[in-house]
């Protein structure tokens, strides 16, 4: 892979390319009324993209604000379709290709073949690894402060800039980056935010694994875990940590970070795990409990059909998947 991206922009431009990303960013949401409007003359909308994109004069569009309250209270950032668009077109041609093959194999979170489910079963795999080889060991577990509120533009520019020489694409990044007011946050909404979160900490794991040289170490997010032979050699790392978070990414770790025994086991993206049994915590029964629930009262309604209701619960159902339970599914369920 090439150490830096030149004279790719107007390779990836192209009508095909943009038609390509809207159909992407379509998928599963045709039903809203924003898209319906725009497939009405997406021939158009898509042409007309192509040609501000040429000529660089695309300017990102404003955001609408809303909070959500579920899993917790999260303030959202949500920007018009045509933006959503030139997002998937600018990671489909730049960050996937270019920026992901450079991510350490233990970073799971919006990466294709990867995500909670095998991070869990991997740590759960080194779990027992560790307990073969060292008997007792300590777990490091680590939590980014508000970590979309907190990233740093400048930085993150600087960042994308090291690789990135290509002076459209770097217009085109800028424009993107800088979308939304402030010196520090990201979109929640975007799909390039989930990208750009990954590059930003793509700098701890490089860190982590070859200056720090810690062998089990897994990231999903925001969330960290480290696998450590000694008490002391954990309470090293955290520290080590810990200034280059401050020092380079202008980050810190919040107090659910902790240093603990194996035997207690570790929450890691929903699951309690341990070397032998991985369980789905109480929270995450309580939140899918609900929202079956809700599911059921908007079915007999006549709100959304059973079809529909199955749909979204696919991905819930896959969380149980994995899981050791005993029936969850039937009780949940019926």
């Amino acid at each position: 892979m090439a150490k830096t991206i030149r004279n790719k922009y107007e390779k990836a431009l192209s009508y095909e390319t943009l038609m390509k990303a809207h159909m992407q960013s379509r998928k599963g949401k045709g039903y809203r009324k924003e898209i319906i409007l725009f497939n009405l003359k997406q021939e158009e909308y898509i042409m007309w993209l192509y040609e501000q994109l040429k000529l660089c004069k695309y300017k990102h569009g404003k955001y609408i604000t809303f909070y959500i309250t579920e899993p917790k209270l999260r303030k959202i950032e949500k920007t018009k379709y045509i933006d959503r668009i030139v997002h998937r077109w600018y990671v489909n041609s730049f960050i996937e290709p270019y920026f992901v093959p450079q991510f350490i194999n233990t970073s799971y979170a919006c990466l294709k073949g990867k995500g909670m489910h095998k991070a869990c079963l991997d740590v759960q795999k080194a779990m027992k690894h560790c307990k073969n080889i060292w008997g007792e060991y300590y777990i490091l577990k680590m939590d980014i402060k508000k970590y979309f509120e907190n990233i740093h533009k400048d930085i993150l520019y600087e960042i994308l800039q090291r690789k990135i020489k290509d002076k459209k694409i770097l217009w085109l990044t800028k424009e993107i980056i800088y979308s939304n007011n402030g010196k520090t946050g990201l979109p929640i909404g975007n799909y390039t935010s989930q990208m750009y979160a990954n590059i930003y900490l793509n700098e701890l794991d490089q860190y982590v694994k070859h200056n720090l040289k810690c062998k089990y170490f897994f990231r999903y997010m925001d969330d960290g875990i480290i696998l450590l032979k000694t008490k002391e050699k954990a309470k090293e790392i955290l520290e080590a940590i810990q200034k280059f978070l401050k020092e380079k990414l202008k980050l810190e770790l919040n107090q659910k970070t902790q240093i603990f025994k194996n035997k207690q086991g570790v929450n890691f993206c929903g699951y309690k795990i341990n070397e032998y049994r991985l369980k789905i915590r109480d929270k995450g029964k309580r939140r899918l409990k609900k929202k079956i629930k809700s599911l059921k009262e908007k079915v007999a309604k006549g709100e959304i059909t059973s079809k529909e209701a199955k749909l979204y619960l696919a991905g819930h159902l896959g969380y149980i998947k994995i899981a050791d339970v005993k029936n969850l599914k039937e009780k949940l369920f019926y």
